[in-house]
């Protein structure tokens, strides 16, 4: 995909990676786990090349050995920020296990289209060398390690950790971290060189998450609250910016820029966007820039129904940020030429839990005159809400789909899980603002060999907007 002959892998700027070849396959993890489908989760090679007679199909599967890792997320080995380093060469796809806790290294170098198992680090080998678990994003380091945050320690307790792994023989070295303050919960996060800072986030306990949501779980402290600043040089925690109780930061993004030291956090349960920045006093601060505002409903889990913003990115010009409503239903997109005020641009509905004909009566709406009608494409109606975005290379194709995480998938949409996740595709105007849905694009996940499955996140082999950081 992404070759440019002795430099190393990616590309040597953002703007430069915008000039890059069209992704023609994409990876996805599906998971069987809470499906009542007695399989692996598997990775799936997903065909998005227009002109092949493939195309949204999916044309490989690679099984892994274990049930119920609940795979979720993935990174790679090497990425742009090995950029110059002509010995690196991205080939390698991490894909940790969030409830197993196991980390499988994917062979995707000697055959792109059907990726082979090239290691696994068992459960074990966190639990001693790191004393954590529940491992969720792995960004690649411009050393060689690989870095992966964890939700919990061994037992299911909230701890923010990361581990590295050395990037040649893909064993556990150790605690990334430093000292004694390790923040009490993790998730997902992003680091910024040139600003001495990796800032992280907060999802849930595992063990209180793993099989549900209980909306009590948030008064008593189980769900997260906030950004956790880490000093890049020497590890440490030095500040954690307090978004409030009941936020829930997940997805967190700097803009790609590396000389940036802004960017934008999503908040699940408040359903916010936070723009996090570095002051002038050489501290990092945060301050709300969208607000989605919840819907009074009846017939649902509770009386207020948040829009549950689950997955956001930014285009690899800065120009526009994008997030998801797994709730509500919607994926919007903001120009954000003006970080500090960002303006909706383009909006579009693909399932959710307030559609015509449902349980869910929306009862008051600040933004909607009606609910919305159920999304049907290719007479298939999608089930769930739109979830897990990956936008290409060029910014003009959003890919996306609708499956969360397993237990939650199971309580909140159980017809998601019964019939399966979708990919979709929006083709996006990347100059003025909009979006529409490419009606001719489906790839059905409720139609695989051994049953229906939830398809989470997408990757391209060549590098995307969630995988690759500039240094």
């Amino acid at each position: 995909m992404a070759k440019c002959g002795a430099c190393g892998p990616g590309y040597a700027t953002p703007l430069d990676a915008m000039k890059g070849p069209r992704e023609e396959i994409v990876y996805l993890p599906c998971i069987y786990r809470n499906t009542g489908v007695e399989k692996p989760d598997y990775l799936a090679t997903v065909d998005v090349d227009p002109k092949s007679p493939h195309y949204c199909q999916v044309i490989h599967r690679l099984p892994m050995p274990n049930l119920n890792d609940e795979l979720h997320h993935s990174g790679w080995n090497a990425c742009s920020s090995c950029f110059g380093d002509a010995t690196r060469r991205r080939n390698r796809l991490i894909l940790p296990s969030l409830i197993s806790s196991r980390i499988y290294v994917v062979d995707v170098g000697t055959d792109m289209r059907a990726p082979r198992i090239h290691k696994i680090v068992e459960p074990v080998e966190l639990h001693q060398k790191g004393n954590v678990g529940n491992p969720h994003t792995s960004h690649c380091l411009g050393n060689g390690d690989i870095l992966i945050s964890c939700l919990g320690d061994p037992s299911g307790n909230g701890k923010g950790g990361f581990v590295l792994l050395d990037g040649e023989t893909f064993k556990i070295k150790g605690n990334w971290e430093n000292g004694k303050k390790v923040p009490p919960l993790g998730y997902d996060f992003w680091y910024q060189p040139r600003h001495n800072v990796l800032l992280s986030t907060e999802w849930g306990t595992p063990k209180a998450l793993a099989n549900g949501f209980n909306p009590a779980d948030v008064e008593k402290g189980h769900y997260g609250r906030h950004i956790n600043v880490w000093d890049w040089s020497t590890h440490t925690c030095i500040q954690a910016i307090d978004l409030g109780k009941g936020s829930v930061p997940l997805e967190i993004r700097f803009l790609h820029d590396p000389d940036a030291a802004e960017g934008f956090v999503g908040c699940a349960l408040s359903s916010e966007v936070y723009r996090f920045y570095k002051t002038e006093k050489g501290d990092w601060a945060a301050e709300k820039v969208i607000e989605v505002p919840s819907k009074k409903v009846q017939g649902w889990l509770l009386p207020d129904m948040p829009g549950l913003i689950t997955d956001i990115l930014i285009s690899l010009d800065d120009r526009f940020l994008y997030f998801s409503n797994w709730l509500h239903g919607d994926i919007r997109q903001y120009d954000i030429s003006n970080t500090r005020k960002p303006k909706l641009v383009g909006q579009v509905f693909l399932g959710g839990s307030i559609t015509k004909g449902g349980p869910v009566t929306v009862v008051e709406d600040k933004e909607l005159q009606c609910q919305p009608e159920p999304f049907v494409i290719k007479g298939r109606r999608v089930q769930g809400g739109p979830q897990m975005l990956q936008l290409s290379l060029d910014g003009k194709r959003l890919y996306v789909t609708s499956s969360l995480y397993s237990g939650w998938d199971k309580q909140f949409y159980p017809d998601l899980v019964k019939e399966g996740s979708v990919m979709l595709q929006i083709d996006v105007d990347n100059e003025r603002g909009g979006l529409q849905v490419n009606k001719n694009f489906l790839v059905d996940f409720g139609k695989e060999p051994d049953g229906p499955a939830l398809a989470h996140e997408i990757r391209y082999p060549g590098g995307d907007n969630t995988s690759d950081i500039w240094i």
